[in-house]
């Protein structure tokens, strides 16, 4: 929660230099791959919408979308900044969500499983996808020289809003569901 009030406080974008020609070129090809799984006639979760900055990519897709968060601070933000009726925010924990099993078409996040106990967050993601369903996500590494340096100088931890469940992956998950 603390982290998510960072981020209202701050801006993701500002955090993590989206508007810089490397980090446009990054937030494009995230958007490709994570859009490219989605068509108008899906129902689509976004797990962790934050402040909406994914989300506003996914409307353009036309598909129906929920969009859900843990922290309030940032779910006010993302409604203000996408007055659309195809996306529903809702306050929601990753662990237990309240959706009938089998609801969505796709699940998509980006830059949220590091933040989450990741086993009980892919149980909960297969729950309420329906069978045959995708989940997409993208995620930070620590070949990313800034996700490097962010882990490995306090001062830029405290500068970056670096929280405690912050863990940027070196390799793939295997999972078990």
């Amino acid at each position: 929660m603390e982290h998510g009030k960072f981020l209202a406080q701050e801006g993701a974008g500002e955090i993590w230099n989206w508007e810089s020609a490397a980090g446009k070129l990054r937030w494009k090809r995230r958007v490709e791959m994570l859009t490219a799984h989605i068509n108008p006639a899906m129902h689509v979760l976004e797990l962790g919408c934050g402040t909406g900055y994914f989300t506003r990519e996914i409307v353009s897709t036309k598909a129906s979308i929920v969009a859900i968060d843990i922290s309030p601070d940032l779910l006010n933000i993302a409604r203000k900044e996408i007055p659309t009726d195809r996306v529903e925010f809702r306050e929601e924990n990753a662990y237990e969500m309240s959706f009938p099993d089998s609801t969505f078409d796709t699940v998509v996040g980006s830059s949220v499983l590091h933040h989450l106990d990741i086993q009980r967050a892919i149980s909960e993601i297969f729950r309420v996808l329906k069978p045959g369903g995708i989940m997409v996500f993208t995620e930070p590494n620590m070949m990313n020289p800034q996700i490097a340096l962010q882990k490995n100088i306090p001062w830029l931890k405290r500068k970056l809003g670096d929280s405690p469940d912050e863990t940027a992956f070196f390799a793939g998950h295997s999972l078990t569901c």
